[in-house]
């Protein structure tokens, strides 16, 4: 097991991930037996710092939603550790885990379907505050007309519905309420990957801000590098379920190892048109979590594929910058 290195060791990490497994049971025959399991996240590794982005990048299907809705206690982990202020998250009941949701909160990929179309903007943003019991009406309604304008919108937005906002406001409006109870770890997943171009650097200058003023640690999920390159202090590129390189943010850019990593870097368009650039492009798609392949699972679909690939399944190197890859032994 290795895990991502950090820049600053003297500093304890807010979240420290060890070994996480989600393996969802896939049920088959007349009598729906247990015959097989979907290795969403296969045994994940890494720690974030206190007023840390770490940028988790990977095609679809390849476990990074799973992986945030593991740490954020959504789903049950089927193995693993999940350890948040010194506590390990993945051991404790619903109760058990209520006051720990104040500090862990999520941003999803689509705001129309995460935000009640039948409440107003302002219940929305109170619900948190009713369910952990925090401050009496006058607070609460006071609180929501901050909350709209840290986020960029008028207080009287609190009286109408999410459908008469645009995407890019209601992704705000989703933004408020993860911020609400003043949250220590954010993820962010795929928050703008529905939005304009126009206003997807609206919004993450709007998270940035939002870090800076709050001390906020973000896990942010998302398919495209040139997104999580704008905003992320360190990088992981996910496969099928596991981290195949890790990183500084420049160091993933400017000295990829990884096959995956350098195909995933080299379709990131260039607004240059007299620059020309020999793209990776994959061939495949993505293989199932419930068969994947033997030895490393990117060999499929690698251009640099050895025998060895084919049998033996890679170490992630223990260096500044582990990858996955018989090209770099451990």
């Amino acid at each position: 097991m290795s895990v991502i290195p950090l820049s600053d060791s003297s500093v304890q990490p807010l979240l420290q991930v060890r070994d996480l497994k989600m393996h969802f049971p896939v049920k088959e025959g007349i009598f729906m037996r247990t015959g097989k399991f979907n290795k969403a996240v296969d045994g994940v590794s890494f720690d974030i710092m206190p007023g840390e982005t770490l940028g988790l990048v990977g095609e679809s299907g390849c476990g990074k939603s799973t992986l945030g809705r593991c740490i954020a206690r959504l789903y049950q982990p089927t193995a693993g550790h999940i350890h948040f202020k010194g506590t390990d998250l993945a051991t404790l009941g619903r109760k058990a885990m209520m006051p720990f949701r104040r500090d862990i909160q999520m941003i999803f990929q689509d705001p129309m379907e995460s935000l009640n179309s039948r409440h107003t903007v302002g219940e929305i943003l109170e619900e948190p505050f009713i369910v952990h019991n925090i401050g009496d009406k006058v607070w609460r309604r006071q609180r929501v007309s901050e909350l709209l304008e840290l986020v960029g919108l008028p207080a009287r937005s609190a009286t109408r519905y999410p459908f008469e906002f645009s995407g890019g406001q209601r992704q705000r409006i989703g933004i408020a309420r993860a911020i609400a109870l003043n949250p220590k770890l954010i993820i962010c997943d795929e928050p703008v990957s529905a939005l304009d171009v126009s206003i997807q650097s609206q919004i993450l200058n709007l998270l940035i801000d939002l870090q800076k003023e709050f001390n906020l640690s973000y896990l942010f999920i998302a398919h495209d590098l040139a997104v999580v390159k704008h905003i992320s202090d360190r990088i992981a590129i996910m496969y099928l379920g596991r981290i195949v390189e890790s990183g500084e943010g420049e160091s993933i850019y400017r000295t990829a190892r990884h096959p995956y990593t350098q195909s995933l870097i080299s379709a990131i368009p260039v607004p240059d048109p007299h620059h020309t650039s020999q793209r990776q492009i994959l061939v495949g798609d993505v293989p199932s979590p419930i068969n994947p392949p033997s030895g490393c699972a990117f060999h499929t679909r690698c251009p640099k594929v050895m025998d060895t690939c084919k049998t033996t399944a890679p170490a992630l190197t223990q260096d500044h910058q582990p990858v996955s890859c018989h090209l770099y032994p451990v």
